[in-house]
């Protein structure tokens, strides 16, 4: 089985980030794992947009797919392109302090985190992301957020690692933000 997600935002908001925290607690519970970013222009506040693909054996899908069984938005600038590419059955998980109204697609299930808002709350403003990315390992079961702590340590370069337990917190704060799913997850 194979699971592509797409992750989409602003520069500076984290995605690249976040895309490769999931890329990488994916690879340490045992999984194949395939990435992708891509930086529209800058850096900062321009498109910013990842896709990692998971699979339980040898990946044959491309990173650049035709069609994405989730998509994690942190702002809505990306998401009325990728909804078209989102799968039956699949699911979008929002920024709700930043996507106001996401559009319905018919099949796929809505998952909404003020992570914006979250963030501030807890006097991390930069932390969006995580939390984000903590409500959507939540909701999907893709990656036990266990793996998505372990990961930090590797994923965050040296001059970040001192912001590791905050990260921390924001994960484990977007996975309590939304509720687990009831029977089916990523891999089933």
């Amino acid at each position: 089985m194979e699971r592509a997600v797409v992750m989409t935002g602003l520069g500076g908001q984290g995605i690249q980030l976040a895309a490769k925290l999931l890329a990488e607690a994916a690879m340490l519970e045992g999984r194949e794992v395939m990435m992708f970013g891509i930086f529209m222009g800058m850096i900062r506040g321009g498109s910013s947009e990842s896709t990692v693909v998971i699979g339980d054996r040898p990946i044959e899908t491309p990173p650049i797919v035709p069609s994405a069984w989730a998509v994690l938005a942190m702002h809505g600038d990306g998401l009325a392109k990728l909804g078209p590419k989102l799968e039956p059955g699949g699911i979008v998980c929002t920024n709700r302090s930043l996507v106001t109204s996401p559009p319905a697609w018919p099949g796929v299930r809505q998952v909404d985190v003020a992570a914006t808002d979250l963030a501030k709350e807890m006097g991390q403003p930069l932390g969006a992301s995580m939390i984000a990315l903590g409500a959507f390992v939540r909701a999907t079961g893709i990656v036990g957020l266990e793996a998505l702590g372990r990961a930090l340590d590797t994923v965050l370069p040296p001059h970040r690692r001192k912001h590791a337990e905050a990260n921390r917190r924001c994960l484990e704060r977007g996975a309590d933000a939304v509720a687990a799913p009831a029977g089916e997850t990523a891999w089933t």
